[in-house]
């Protein structure tokens, strides 16, 4: 039950219902999940405009060990940066080896002399439960640091991110059949909320680019009642926290969830140390297909969502945008016109559907990407620029004519750029839409059962959403194959290579499990 709520959250947050996820009797046709929740609101030049003030202080720069905030050994910082003008925000800790060394220190004490994996599953669900009530109650501040470090439009950290967050950690508060020692360098609660349910310490490393919210909730969770050293958090640089902790032999296992090309390193170290087993989610490049029967009106807006959702910067985004070519002229203008006609500016204000990017790094990343395919010959449809003069904000870009071997339909670019490539029949787009290193996700557009039967065992991914795409579960695992990565851990040791299919076919009002 509490697992199909988080799926309906994220649904109704896009959505003007929730889902239903049961495939329709064959030769049935098949509906649509309305994405008529997403606001088409002009461009504006709010990214030339002063800044909003977050409504929210940082209230936590340190490194979390062993239930204290505490110095790096070194004191060094680092600066995390607003994206929307490049200014510092915060000088944060800077973790290295020594850190990591008294962060797991502590976890393990925690998992052999501490009470937690020890407490029976009813006490350590009391604990939970506090840190859910706790994110609710905190809701608003957490979600401003979270778009103020890392771009992403306010409405959406407010509404869907951190309420889901909490619903999460209600659903794992249920949790408690077994128990190893488990130490974790990653970020979100999928990770770490079966973790803890379940009697595991935890190492956290978060981010560079992102560190606040995650020591923000660390301090709520102590606040619940979480035993020390029990979860320890360390900010810092992949090439010395990250790999001191990946290669650690106190360290039981190891999830990750971030760029194909890290992935490779942690896997790496964590075989040479202590053979410990990794879980990872990794990079994407996902198909949307569009069939010939498509409403294109409704085919747009959805694949509009799947590929500009959260600045493009979605593992598991639709970036690979086929379209039968009985529509494709169509679906292209359509596209065009939309991506036109989203708001671009400061995250902070009411009815922006798109923020910066989250750094200068990416940002200049996905220029770069975007002057290769229209030296490679796509057509340029719309965007393809920075947005204003100050901050990470790149345009909505939409290509067309795109050609399997061009770099923009081949790498993950993760940001703004719709890439749209037609196709004849099925035969052809699932021979295309397999022909990737990754292996991550799809999304199918059809009307038709037989269609959708089709793709949904053909495509060699983890998850196939239809009619849809990006409702999760948090009772299913969620990972790929190929460079995509082993799965993220929704259970415990969940391995997801396999296909996991979500097809919402209509809409459901007023679901009765709520």
């Amino acid at each position: 039950m509490a697992s199909r709520t988080v799926s309906w959250l994220l649904a109704r947050s896009l959505s003007s219902s929730g889902p239903r996820s049961a495939l329709l009797p064959r030769g049935k046709k098949l509906g649509l999940v309305s994405r008529g929740g997403i606001h088409r609101y002009n461009s504006t030049a709010a990214a030339a405009e002063e800044p909003i003030t977050p409504p929210v202080t940082v209230p936590h720069t340190q490194l979390l060990i062993n239930g204290k905030f505490v110095d790096a050994a070194s004191g060094r910082t680092f600066q995390t940066l607003d994206p929307r003008t490049g200014e510092v925000i915060a000088n944060v800790a800077e973790g290295d080896a020594e850190d990591v060394n008294r962060a797991v220190a502590a976890a393990r004490k925690a998992f052999d002399e501490g009470p937690w994996p020890r407490l029976p599953a009813f006490e350590r669900q009391k604990i939970l439960l506090k840190c859910a009530d706790l994110v609710d109650k905190h809701n608003d501040e957490i979600a401003a640091l979270e778009t103020w470090d890392n771009g992403k439009p306010y409405e959406q950290a407010a509404k869907v991110e951190v309420p889901m967050f909490a619903r999460l950690f209600r659903y794992y508060a249920g949790w408690a059949d077994k128990i190893h020692g488990l130490t974790v360098p990653a970020d979100g609660p999928y990770h770490v909320g079966p973790a803890l349910a379940t009697g595991n310490t935890i190492v956290l490393k978060t981010a560079e680019q992102t560190p606040l919210s995650a020591l923000y909730v660390a301090r709520l969770f102590h606040e619940a009642g979480l035993p020390e050293g029990v979860l320890n958090i360390i900010s810092g640089f992949g090439p010395t926290a990250g790999a001191a902790l990946a290669s650690h032999m106190d360290v039981d296992k190891l999830a990750f969830t971030g760029s194909t090309e890290t992935g490779k390193i942690v896997l790496e170290l964590g075989a040479k140390s202590n053979l410990k087993p990794v879980t990872l989610e990794l990079g994407g490049k996902s198909p949307f297909i569009v069939c010939e029967d498509a409403d294109v009106d409704q085919a747009v807006e959805l694949a509009h969502f799947a590929l500009f959702f959260n600045q493009g910067q979605c593992c598991c985004a639709g970036s690979r945008t086929f379209v039968h070519e009985k529509v494709y002229d169509e679906f292209v203008e359509k596209a065009k016109a939309r991506a036109s006609r989203r708001s671009v500016g400061d995250p902070f204000k009411a009815g922006i559907e798109q923020g910066p990017q989250v750094d200068s790094e990416q940002f200049e990343k996905i220029l770069k990407y975007i002057r290769s395919g229209v030296e490679c010959g796509a057509t340029l449809e719309t965007g393809g620029e920075r947005y204003g003069s100050k901050g990470y904000y790149v345009q909505p870009t939409v290509f067309s004519n795109v050609k399997d071997d061009m770099l923009i339909a081949k790498d993950e670019i993760f940001g703004p750029v719709q890439s749209i490539l037609k196709f004849k029949d099925l035969n052809e787009v699932i021979k295309r839409s397999n022909a990737t290193r990754y292996g991550l996700a799809a999304g199918v557009f059809t009307q038709n059962i037989d269609t959708a039967n089709t793709l949904i065992r053909a495509l060699r991914v983890g998850t196939v959403w239809v009619n849809t795409f990006d409702i999760f579960d948090a009772a299913i695992p969620f990972g790929g194959y190929k460079m995509s990565g082993h799965g993220r851990e929704k259970g415990i040791y969940s391995l997801s290579n396999y296909l996991q299919v979500k097809a919402v076919v209509t809409p459901l009002k007023n679901p009765a499990w709520l």
